[in-house]
């Protein structure tokens, strides 16, 4: 026999001896009533027949007290008794006030508010109950309140001086739930004891969908409630669900306490247990939470949670969880144990803390597996299809005084696809204010020349390496890429004749590195050879450049439309840059060095390379530099005359921005591609931006036949450059409001009017809502039904739609030329994705959303969830489609108290098949 066949027989064998138990114990119960029922002697009340006599109130039952005889010395109460009735107040013999007509009784915290009230003045005893109208229906039943818990009931005997009372058919709530009975005992210490109780999260109490019936129990206000041998009945049918006693904890402060944990059955583990542990209540600013988890066929996780908050200072979460999973036969060729572990951390500060730090932390590191052995990542569709994971803690400080700011970021990305991992510890950066070292501090007259010179500083410093998840600790630090840059340009601004503006700069760049590579050529086995040498190594670069741009404005009136005052203006940025990079290659820096090698024709070859390539900050180019580049950006905007406006003119943008760039390399008399820039705002929300490049050399072919760039410009050929490609995306959500906009009919009036009536709708709400909670009655929240103008039901659904659409247009280089032309053919490469809901009624919901790819015609991953308010339970039904095809239903109650205990799932195995049962 399996494992799993005993781990199942043993789960019924323990469920059947506890309902036999349970069975037992309500059958001796119910024996010994019966044998109590037949004695004649006794005269209690049937609270003290039942076997909650065990408890000491057995000795004090209400025949012995005030309630029932009378005494010649009274004791005086402790306060003043106050008593009040709308209608009238008799007194009668003995000693008895009747009120009549919503009468109220205060004394000490004890209030009584009911229709009929009888109070014995000597014997200080009360009994208070509701009227019965012609109809039948009864109304004033008593509310009882000691304190601030209160008690509804339809009849109640109580005395003031031993606090102890007889209810019947109480109705209190504790906590999320509501507990009722029909016989109730209330003790000197505010507890009840009840028998034929109820216990319901429902809020309709007097006729709930599903209760636990309690053939005994103790409450606790606000603390808990125990109770006996219990069934689970659901729409008044009884469930063979019965357990031998429970316990509900009830706790309005901040505590520490078990966690219970949630049960189920996954497919390659077995039935479970979840997310059960403990929580401390370290104190008010944290708090610590330990969980586990245990599976029938031998997996196993554990877990700790923490959240922390210190006001205006910082605030936090961390959590960390190890698993161990095994799957498959012991013994069998299919078993296999995984060992994974995550951790998760976010840290805030508050910005009033330190205005010149900060400390920020964002952590998800998990080993690769992790998310394929967690049940809580593995039914999550946009978890489990997530490659990428990125953690980072960083720190910052400014010290305003100088200008310097220092910032550190510890980074790491993982592709949990293949396991590998990029780290970088740490990665700072410095940055100093641009400084001007020749301005005058007493300036007196014009500002000179020189002090217009400034120059900042820029520094950063990183240590990185690529490796896998499960070697990160034994990489060695030689294998490491660590690496320092500094940056210092210098520049100068210059206004001439008035309307340009020059700005010279010199920018000088020097990187320091730990190591270098050097290279050769083994004869012996005909392969490169390469040698790690470590020390310092300094690596620097300089530019000069010159700069000059102006602005050009042009006004134009159209012809069109003169009564608007139309007045069009153009902005004209032209700038011209030179740029000069002297020759780095050059054997005096030992940027690059060669090796020769004879290859097997015999020919002598010579291979040139760069010690430090590869390393972080690269390496200076080779060759001289010199680049003209010229840049052109145009604005034209439109000025009309408006009434709306409090200026009397609306501004219009009719193109925000169209810029074009083109350089010119003097050395090797080669121009740049031409690369343009549009951004056009279309409406206040949507902005419409466009980046295209158009090559400015023709194709041609080669010796071989192949098509390779040539040295003649397609302006040659009296084309405009070779349009490369562009890509954009756009995204729209139409809703019930959006879709009225654009297509509905009606006037602004109409609106104006439906607005006001929902304000007056939902005012009408909040004050049904605050006369509820007054009644302390936590009925469902309704709407009355809507009528049209028409008189009948109004149709309401609402719903969403939101719509992303991408696309790409490129060069298809794999396909035929035009030999004409000589250009390629376009390909276009678009998809869209579609997301929303619809809410069907009041209690349906349905989400949705999926994608399809036009250029691979196929469909992205498919998610469908249709949930059902099922006033004390909701069912969720979740269906997802595509490479990873899962399904999953559930049924739970709402309460966060049951959600965990009466709760129904069944969930199908990730993979590409799933039976559909």
């Amino acid at each position: 026999m399996t494992s799993f066949k005993k781990t199942t027989y043993s789960f019924l064998l323990l469920f059947f001896v506890s309902c036999f138990f349970s069975l037992y114990a309500e059958a001796q119960r119910a024996k010994g009533k019966r044998a109590r029922k037949n004695n004649t002697e006794l005269r209690t009340d049937s609270l003290q027949a039942d076997s909650l006599q065990l408890d000491s109130l057995m000795r004090d039952s209400l025949m012995a007290d005030s309630l029932a005889a009378d005494s010649s010395k009274k004791e005086p109460l402790d306060a003043p008794v106050i008593y009040e009735a709308s209608d009238s107040i008799v007194f009668t013999k003995g000693g008895y006030a009747h009120l009549y007509g919503n009468g109220k009784v205060n004394y000490q915290n004890i209030e009584l508010t009911s229709a009929k009230i009888s109070m014995n003045m000597d014997s200080s005893t009360v009994f208070a109950e509701g009227v019965v109208d012609t109809a039948g229906v009864s109304s004033g039943t008593p509310i009882f309140k000691d304190g601030e818990t209160p008690y509804e009931s339809k009849t109640m005997r109580y005395n003031f001086k031993t606090k102890k009372g007889f209810i019947n058919d109480i109705i209190t709530q504790q906590g999320e739930g509501y507990v009722t009975s029909v016989n109730a005992k209330k003790g000197a210490d505010d507890e009840i004891y009840m028998t034929e109780g109820k216990y319901t999260t429902c809020d309709n109490h007097e006729h709930p969908h599903f209760y636990l019936k309690l053939s005994m129990a103790k409450v606790r206000p606000k603390k808990d409630v125990v109770f006996g041998p219990a069934q689970l009945v659901v729409e008044d049918v009884p469930l063979p669900l019965a357990i031998p006693f429970g316990f509900f904890p009830f706790s309005s402060s901040y505590s520490s306490g078990f966690i219970m944990p949630t049960y189920g059955d996954e497919m390659n583990r077995g039935f479970y247990l979840r997310d059960g542990g403990y929580y401390f209540a370290i104190s008010d600013k944290m708090d610590l939470k330990l969980l586990g988890e245990i599976y029938t066929k031998g997996s196993w996780g554990l877990s700790v949670a923490s959240n922390y908050n210190k006001r205006y200072k910082y605030s936090g979460y961390f959590n960390a969880s190890y698993l161990v999973t095994k799957t498959g036969e012991k013994n069998m060729p299919d078993y296999a144990v995984s060992k994974d572990f995550r951790i998760q951390w976010s840290h805030r500060q508050d910005s009033k803390a330190n205005p010149n730090s900060s400390f920020s932390a964002s952590v998800n590191f998990a080993t690769s597996s992790y998310d394929r052995s967690s049940l809580s990542t593995l039914y999550d569709p946009s978890s489990y299809s997530n490659n990428t994971k990125a953690s980072s803690i960083s720190y910052s400080r400014n010290f305003p005084e100088i200008g310097l700011n220092i910032s550190s970021t510890f980074n790491i990305t993982q592709n949990t696809r293949d396991s590998s991992l990029n780290m970088t510890l740490p990665d700072v950066n410095i940055s100093l204010s641009r400084i001007y070292p020749f301005k005058r501090k007493k300036a007196a007259g014009n500002e000179r020349w020189y002090e217009k010179i400034s120059f900042q500083y820029t520094g950063a410093l990183t240590n990185s390496v690529d490796t896998k998840d499960n070697l990160l600790f034994k990489t060695p630090f030689s294998q490491w890429e660590t690496g320092m840059r500094h940056n210092i340009p210098i520049e100068a601004n210059f206004t001439l004749f008035n309307y340009i503006n020059i700005t010279p700069s010199f920018d000088y760049t020097e990187r320091w590195y730990t190591k270098k590579i050097m290279r050769s050529y083994d004869e012996q086995r005909r392969e490169e050879v390469r040698d790690t040498i470590n020390g310092f190594n300094r690596v620097y670069d300089y530019n000069m450049s010159l700069s000059m741009n102006t602005k050009l404005y042009g006004m134009y009136k159209p012809l069109f439309w003169k009564s608007k005052d139309i007045t069009i203006r153009h902005v004209v940025t032209p700038t011209v840059s030179y740029k000069y990079t002297p020759d780095f290659g050059r054997s005096k820096f030992g940027y690059y060095e060669t090796y020769t090698y004879t290859d097997e024709n015999g020919e002598v070859r010579t291979t040139e390379y760069s010690p430090f390539e590869g390393m972080p900050y690269g390496v200076p180019g080779q060759g001289v530099s010199q680049t003209v580049a010229f840049s052109l950006k145009n604005n034209l905007e439109m000025k009309m005359a408006s009434d709306k406006d409090t200026t009397g003119y609306k501004k219009i943008s009719l193109i925000d921005d169209l810029t074009a760039n083109l350089s010119y390399d003097i050395v090797q008399k080669r121009w740049s591609n031409l690369t343009m820039n549009a951004r056009l705002k279309l409406t206040k929300s949507y902005t419409f931006n466009m980046n295209a490049t158009f090559a400015t050399y023709a194709y041609k072919f080669d010796e071989n036949g192949n098509v390779v760039p040539s040295d003649r410009t397609e302006w040659s050929y009296g084309r405009f450059g070779r349009f490369q490609g562009y890509s954009g995306s756009f995204s729209y959500t139409l809703n019930n409001d959006t879709f009225k906009k654009l297509f509905g009919k009606g006037d602004d009036e109409d609106k104006k009017d439906k607005d006001k009536k929902d304000e007056e709708e939902d005012s009408d709400e909040e004050d049904s809502e605050s006369t509820d909670q007054t009644n302390n009655t936590a009925n469902r929240k309704t709407e009355d039904a809507k009528l049209d103008p028409d008189g009948y039901l109004a149709f309401n659904m609402p719903w969403s739609l939101s719509l992303s659409y991408s696309y790409s247009i490129r060069e298809n280089t794999s396909g035929k030329i035009n030999i004409k032309k000589m250009r390629y053919p376009y390909a276009l490469t678009h998809s869209l994705n579609i997301s929303g809901n619809v809410k069907i009624g009041s209690r349906w919901n349905i989400t949705y959303s999926s994608g399809y790819d036009f250029t691979s015609k196929e469909m992205s991953m498919t998610t469908v969830n249709i949930t059902r308010d099922l006033h004390c339970f909701n069912m969720s039904c979740g269906l997802v489609f595509g490479p990873f095809t899962s399904y999953n239903f559930s049924i739970r109650a709402n309460s966060s108290m049951l959600t965990d205990a009466l709760k129904w799932d069944q969930r199908s195995n990730t993979g590409s098949q799933v039976t559909w049962y």
